[in-house]
């Protein structure tokens, strides 16, 4: 066919111009899609329904401004407890009478073979438990002062994992993937909500006074999610880094570069109209600078009143308590501040044998877990009391978590409870949330999730929903994915919402 008779090719006509039309009606559809600029959830825009996936619009700019939820939220903030290495619901929450009567007996249904290898014999806590409250709940010794604050706690005691791995266990229960790469909890929350203040992260990540989790940052990463999302970590002993300015510098100084910088900073946008990168990266030194004098003053534990440290054990001649007790602080003065989301954690990786920085007590679980639970007890049960004091309980989820549960038995050959995520027991108190309440069961030696069996999917989606976000519709496509925190699983436990 000679050069440019193509185009006068009939059939070939009618097939671009079809082409063309597909292009012109794609564009249109695409127009209303928060891909270019348009917000899912506003009022006329094909993409508010029921399935539609809602993807938040974040100004690269501003990216922690507040946000709307998808409806009516009951908790505006989030505080996560989370005890690295696996703490015991036999020790801790789920009291089993049978259990106890059955001390020393066979587990039913024969020879059992676990993570760690065979197990012994059943064995009961060797930590009496007693009713706590006016609802009686049965609370170990190992946590009486967390159990004197039962009535405002909400009990889940049929949680259910998908690995009995530390690692990809704590993955699991913050992201909701045992792999590595994925966002955590604390990230879709601040993706699709923002924070109420300018000043501060956030979300920021409160790790143990021993160091970080197994699965590190991980735990409170972004993934796949843009980088302004995760997690901000430091501690009350161990402050951000490099936030300080330098001696030499005078604050007259300091302030007149800054405000020099914003102004170049500015002219420069004006040349690079929709650069995202540049706005973000611009937005992320200027709350850095804003860190500097906002940082210091949150952290400032010291501040407190002496009756206020006390209450918290930050007083302790137990360093590991005082320090920890320090930290439960810290995220209360955060909250007070209007910092989203909150990670707290009790137990890090491994520093000097098994059982000695966390909750994994495989060997010896008495003498192990007295000094965990004197570290984590009066600490977090008085982090809560403060909280219902200062009025912050009605609008702070408090989420008591680990990554899964031991084993009714002690393995064969020692004194401690092997792996388990086949039933565990997770908590959460404060806005939203029924209370005092108690919602499933394990079976008789809390082995296995047995009534109103849930999952890590279900205890997510529900978080969000007390957070008014859809478990099914947030989501951010990615490598042709829409992602999700939940998956594709998941259902609100709607028995524990108040």
């Amino acid at each position: 066919m000679p050069l440019g008779q193509h185009l006068l090719h009939r059939r070939r006509f009618l097939n671009d111009f079809s082409t063309g039309l597909g292009t012109i009606a794609l564009t249109s559809l695409l127009s209303d899609d928060l891909t270019f600029g348009r917000d899912p959830q506003s009022p006329g825009s094909i993409l508010n329904d029921e399935k539609t996936p809602i993807r938040p619009v974040v100004d690269p700019g501003n990216p922690y401004a507040a946000r709307k939820p998808h409806f009516e939220a009951k908790a505006k903030n989030v505080i996560v407890i989370f005890c690295s290495g696996a703490a015991s619901q036999i020790d801790t929450f789920d009291f089993k009478p049978e259990l106890i009567k059955r001390n020393g007996q066979d587990l039913p249904g024969g020879k059992l073979v676990t993570f760690q290898g065979e197990q012994g014999k059943l064995t009961k806590s060797p930590w009496a438990f007693r009713p706590y409250g006016e609802s009686g709940k049965m609370i170990s010794d190992l946590v009486k002062n967390i159990g004197e604050q039962s009535d405002d706690i909400c009990f889940l005691h049929s949680l259910t994992g998908k690995t009995n791995t530390h690692g990809p266990g704590e993955n699991f229960m913050s992201t909701g993937f045992t792999l590595d790469g994925f966002p955590s909890m604390g990230a879709w929350t601040t993706y699709a909500l923002g924070s109420e203040n300018s000043d501060l992260p956030a979300y920021v990540a409160i790790p143990d006074p021993r160091g970080t989790p197994q699965s590190s940052v991980n735990n409170w990463g972004c993934g796949f999610l843009p980088a302004a999302f995760q997690g901000t970590d430091f501690n009350a002993n161990n402050p951000i880094r490099n936030l300080a300015r330098p001696s030499k510098i005078s604050p007259t100084e300091d302030r007149a570069t800054r405000e020099f910088l914003k102004r170049m900073n500015e002219r420069h946008q004006t040349k690079f109209l929709g650069d995202t990168q540049l706005a973000a990266r611009i937005s992320s030194y200027e709350l850095a600078a804003k860190m500097q004098s906002s940082v210091p003053k949150v952290a400032a534990i010291s501040d407190e009143p002496k009756h206020i440290l006390k209450m918290y054990g930050a007083d302790s001649t137990n360093q590991l308590k005082s320090d920890f007790a320090k930290n439960c602080i810290l995220a209360r003065r955060l909250v007070e501040k209007g910092v989203r989301f909150v990670q707290l954690f009790n137990g890090a990786y491994q520093t000097g044998g098994e059982g000695v920085s966390n909750w994994d007590g495989h060997k010896a679980l008495e003498r192990q877990y007295a000094k965990h639970g004197e570290m984590l007890d009066q600490p977090c049960a008085a982090l809560l009391k403060d909280l219902k004091q200062r009025g912050l309980l009605k609008d702070t989820l408090v989420v008591w978590c680990t990554e899964f549960g031991r084993m009714p038995t002690f393995q064969k050959g020692a004194s401690g409870r092997d792996h388990n995520p086949s039933g565990f027991t997770a908590w959460m108190a404060g806005a939203g949330v029924k209370a005092p309440y108690t919602f499933g069961a394990t079976d008789d030696f809390s082995y296995k999730a047995a009534e109103k069996v849930s999952t890590v999917y279900d205890f997510h989606a529900t978080i969000l929903q007390l957070l008014g976000l859809d478990h099914q519709r947030l989501s951010f496509y990615h490598n042709g994915i829409e992602r999700r925190l939940t998956d594709v699983h998941g259902k609100v436990i709607q028995e524990i919402v108040a």
